[in-house]
Parts: structure tokens; sequence; C-alpha cells
């Protein structure tokens, strides 16, 4: 799985540099939360936010499928969220207040129908 994260985590790393206009200000969390299952958490500038996630969520969506596609070959689920500064600012201020929150809830919108094809594909 670490050769997975590693070749995920350097495509995320290009692709994001591709769109943002502020990479100083990127990061790239990365927590394996199972053997099976790798949470990506790209934290980046306000305006960057909206910039990678596309009109309607499609560039997004793209990534994600790439994503999904590349760990699905070793038999690895693999997510992706996008946020602000802020938002992550906030969801540590609430881990630390004790608040729980499902982690699985998407923060950007993302197309189900994507999803599904790339699932039966596999």
């Amino acid at each position: 799985m670490q050769e997975t994260t590693e070749q995920i985590r350097n495509f995320l790393q290009f692709i994001a540099l591709q769109f943002i206009s502020h990479p100083e200000d990127a990061q790239l969390k990365v927590a394996e939360v199972s053997d099976e299952h790798i949470r990506f958490r790209l934290v980046l500038n306000k305006a960057d936010v909206a910039i990678l996630i596309g009109r309607n969520g499609f560039t997004a969506s793209a990534i994600r499928n790439v994503l999904k596609a590349a760990a699905i070959r070793d038999s690895i689920n693999a997510t992706l969220q996008i946020v602000s500064h802020d938002e992550e600012r906030q969801r540590l201020a609430a881990l630390e207040a004790g608040q729980t929150f499902d982690e699985e809830i998407p923060i950007e919108p993302t197309d189900e129908a994507d999803d599904e094809t790339l699932e039966d594909r596999a």
C-alpha cells in the first residue's frame, strides 16, 4: 500500500500545482484509514479551492476518478477531500472540542454517476 500511496501523492501534487495560484499555501495530508483505505486531504488557499473543484465539480470529479482508478488497481479505496485553510481550522477546532462528525461526507460536489461507472469497470 505504501507504493500506491506514494504514487497517488505524487499525482495529486503534480495536478494541484498545474491548477492553483498559491502553491506555497498548499498542504497535502494523507491518512491510511485501514489496510484498504487511504484518505487524502488537499488544504488550499480559498481561491484555489474553487479553481481545483471547477465548474459544477467537474475538475475535482475527474481528479477523483483517476485517483480511484489508480487505487483500485491495487485493491485499495482512496478518497480525496479538497478544503480551504479556514475549513481545515474549523475541523481541527471541532476535533479539539470533542465534536464528532462523519469524515466521509464529501465537502465539495461529486458526480456519483462517474463513481458508479468506475466501480463497474473494476
